[in-house]
């Protein structure tokens, strides 16, 4: 149960970083915000990057999303896979290594 729980969790942690990268290609190619793809990408990345926006403040606003956003990305990513690594360590348990050690 708890594999599928890690799986589940790096998943979602991958998705929303994909979907933070798209947001920064499509505000660096400068894409097209009227298109409803592009609009909502933005909208779900900006809500994602929400508290890592103004970290640094570059005079390109380009530059400024790609860092910044960058940043949430990694955050995104390094929490996923520390809460998935919490997850395999309970699923083991504390007495785990001496049952297995023993034979049973």
């Amino acid at each position: 149960m708890a594999l599928l729980a890690r799986k589940i969790i790096m998943t979602i942690a991958g998705i929303i970083a994909m979907i933070i990268a798209t947001g920064i290609l499509a505000v660096v190619l400068e894409a097209d915000r009227q298109n409803s793809v592009v609009s909502t990408v933005l909208d779900v990345a900006e809500a994602l990057v929400g508290p890592f926006d103004g970290i640094f403040t570059p005079k390109d606003p380009k530059v400024a999303i790609a860092i910044n956003w960058g940043i949430a990305i990694v955050v995104y990513l390094v929490v996923g896979r520390i809460l998935a690594a919490l997850l395999r360590r309970f699923d083991r348990g504390p007495d785990s290594g001496r049952s297995r050690a023993r034979g049973a």
